[in-house]
């Protein structure tokens, strides 16, 4: 009668394209709607504040600019080095509109406090392994990724928890199925495409992910925990996903990227959870290959979720 009733319930379930497919519908509704509310073109004052920008100014589009568009007006060193941006104080993603006249600082990899950028970079770090799971098994197999964990700088690795089709709770995945994964992120690393941020209200979000009780959940939980009340979603190529903090600005920032691990850590509430994990350095940052095995090696233990997330600063000494 289970097996019944499995069969009956796997197929009603539309196929993982067409979940992707709907929850890409939904975000380019309310973006566009979003875009829609700005039809007449207002300006802005921009000040920009950084090494040799103190005091310049710049004339942007409300509801249109985004902190890269004023990267555009400068060189092609902040274009491509820039992976986040300060206005009014704020972490704000790259590619994220701006509605008023702000202050706006441009965040790399190699300023003297890359904290922010070094969080925003490990979490997206995460959010490019989830992206790779959910699409590297065949299209009968369901993939439901979890909440990211937040993983302390100790650990030296960053995590995506994922539950897979019950039909492999008993896979045990290769050294083969690890690199296969990788392959699999090093390819979208070379897209180099752009994580889109879209600030929505509950009810957008919940509609997006209609398909996933566990990430509706995670929707009422992030919302009811933020002042404003909204939640963050990126999309990036057709993989839309709920963010807990600023993403860096695309895919392409990423170089050295291998996902380690993809541990059991038994049933959960959603079925048998498992963490993936990896280890990755942002362009502008180089690890030599014997720092980088040694890295590896503990990038393969499994790590616990903490309240802190960012690049192992031992790593940026080292390379």
């Amino acid at each position: 009668m289970r097996c019944r009733f499995a069969s009956a319930a796997a197929s009603l379930r539309p196929l993982p394209a067409e979940v992707r497919s709907q929850r890409n519908a939904v975000f380019s509704r309310e973006q566009a709607r979003q875009r829609a509310l700005y039809p007449r073109i207002e300006k802005i004052e921009v000040s920009m504040h950084g090494p040799g920008l103190d005091g310049t100014l710049l004339i942007m589009n409300r509801g249109m600019s985004t902190p890269l568009s004023c990267a555009r007006h400068l060189t092609e060193h902040h274009v491509k080095n820039s992976a986040l941006a300060l206005v009014d104080g704020e972490p704000w993603p790259l590619h994220q509109s701006l509605t008023s006249s702000c202050s706006l600082t441009l965040l790399t990899f190699k300023d003297s406090d890359p904290t922010l950028v070094n969080q925003a970079y490990w979490r997206s770090c995460a959010a490019l392994l989830g992206q790779v799971i959910e699409t590297a098994f065949k299209d009968e197999y369901t993939v439901e990724l979890l909440s990211t964990p937040e993983v302390a700088v100790t650990s030296g690795a960053f995590c995506c928890d994922v539950v897979l089709d019950p039909q492999l709770d008993s896979w045990t995945p290769s050294e083969e199925s690890l690199r296969s994964l990788t392959r699999g992120a090093q390819q979208l690393i070379h897209q180099d495409q752009a994580w889109e941020p879209l600030e929505v209200v509950p009810s957008v979000a919940l509609e997006v992910f209609s398909h996933s009780r566990c990430k509706q959940e995670e929707v009422e939980q992030k919302a009811s925990q933020n002042p404003k009340g909204t939640v963050m979603l990126y999309r990036c190529g057709d993989h839309v996903l709920l963010s807990g903090g600023p993403l860096v600005a695309r895919t392409g920032l990423c170089s050295q990227y291998e996902v380690t691990a993809l541990h059991n850590l038994g049933q959960g509430s959603w079925g048998v959870q498992r963490r993936a994990q990896g280890l990755s350095l942002p362009l502008q940052l180089q690890a030599h290959h014997t720092v980088w095995r040694k890295l590896r090696q503990r990038a393969e233990k499994l790590v616990r979720a903490t309240n802190l997330c960012f690049l192992p600063q031992t790593v940026v000494q080292q390379s």
